[in-house]
């Protein structure tokens, strides 16, 4: 007799008796799967929340200048950050940059004490935000640039942070934007002048943003007034002294419009005292002293600097028997920062130093003391050491 419904095939059959089989198995699988999906969902929700969290608290520590919660909230908004945003995206990059300014920060406030872990970690989060830019703007976009001079300014292998320089100029060069350009020459200039690897090139980047920033800024501009005076040192240091001076005379113009006493504006005093004297024009050196005498707060347990000095002559017959001695002299500074009225206190080693440092210190030129805004005169001591190196 056949059946009044129609057969069912193999495969359903099958299918059917393993669905009914392991009703339980399916139900608790489709439980655990949501259970997983909403764990998953509040990770992530989480994460985001303490990624927001840190990276405000970020936002106000600059706001405040708070040194120590930048530093705090930029390396946790960046490991957080890295892990929300991954690797290789451009936000992780920003906030590197940011974490590595943050330990450049605490480099410097260590001071003496520093080690080169901060500047270190500083590189490498400067080259991980490098590599991430390259990839989405280009190695020869401007856009690299901070973190190129990032890298270049915290490399402690020097010969590779000129390189850094030297490829960041040719980008900025490339830009036909002269103040970005001079921007990045004298960042160049700042870290490399000093070392064995200044040459006529650095030497050319720091007079270039110098002529750049004649064109473009007015001259009050802190960026040139500050690029005038490192021209000065430059053309002093090359004894251009008719490049120099009027250099050094055009900084003590801007900055004497301010209402506080500037440290260029009492170095460019000082270098023109030196300038003027070598000139024989005590003069014209005079009122830079009076400047600097105005500008310096005295204090009586000071001992005094001489803005310009002559050191004394070595006797010859003192020389040639190798004999060596001292001389203490006391004198006046006039309010004008003349040396008068020297009188030998002590010696040691014969009237042929006394004679020889009497002749220097009238030379030498002080800052006068300022009383209630008057340059008065004072009383000074100054001993002058006669020594010879013996080889």
């Amino acid at each position: 007799m056949m059946s009044q419904f129609p057969p069912l095939s193999k495969a359903k059959l099958v299918g059917l008796s393993l669905l009914l089989a392991v009703p339980s198995y399916m139900l608790s699988a489709t439980e655990s799967s949501v259970e997983l999906s909403k764990t998953s969902l509040a990770t992530v929700a989480n994460s985001t929340a303490n990624f927001s969290a840190s990276y405000s608290a970020y936002q106000q520590a600059v706001t405040d200048n708070n040194d120590a919660d930048i530093f705090k909230y930029s390396a946790e908004s960046y490991e957080l950050g890295r892990k929300k945003f991954g690797d290789k995206s451009l936000d992780t990059a920003n906030l590197a940059l940011n974490y590595a300014a943050a330990l450049e920060q605490q480099d410097k406030s260590l001071g003496e004490n520093a080690t080169n872990e901060p500047r270190e970690q500083a590189h490498q989060l400067y080259l991980i935000a490098l590599a991430i830019y390259e990839v989405e703007y280009g190695d020869d976009a401007v856009d690299v640039l901070d973190p190129l001079l990032g890298a270049a300014k915290t490399n402690s292998k020097l010969k590779l942070a000129r390189s850094q320089y030297r490829q960041a100029v040719e980008i900025a060069e490339d830009s036909e934007r002269p103040l970005l350009l001079a921007s990045v020459q004298m960042s160049a200039f700042n870290e490399l002048n000093n070392t064995k690897y200044y040459d006529r090139r650095v030497r050319g980047y720091a007079l270039n943003a110098f002529e750049i920033y004649q064109d473009e800024l007015p001259p009050n501009a802190f960026k040139r007034v500050e690029a005038t005076y490192i021209a000065g040192m430059i053309w002093l240091a090359e004894k251009r002294e008719s490049k120099a001076i009027p250099l050094f005379e055009e900084v003590i113009t801007q900055f004497s419009k301010l209402d506080y006493s500037h440290p260029y504006e009492l170095a460019s005093h000082a270098r023109l005292v030196e300038l003027y004297e070598e000139e024989g024009e005590s003069e014209q050196s005079t009122k830079h002293c009076l400047a600097i005498g105005s500008m310096r707060p005295w204090q009586e347990s000071q001992e005094q600097t001489p803005l310009y000095r002559v050191p004394p002559e070595y006797p010859m017959s003192a020389a040639r028997s190798w004999k060596e001695g001292w001389v203490q002299i006391a004198f006046t500074i006039d309010e004008y920062g003349f040396v008068t009225e020297p009188k030998v206190l002590h010696s040691k080693g014969g009237a042929g130093f006394e004679k020889s440092s009497l002749k220097a210190l009238k030379k030498w030129r002080y800052a006068p003391k300022f009383v209630d805004g008057k340059a008065v005169t004072a009383e000074s001591l100054v001993q002058l050491d006669f020594t010879l190196s013996r080889r």
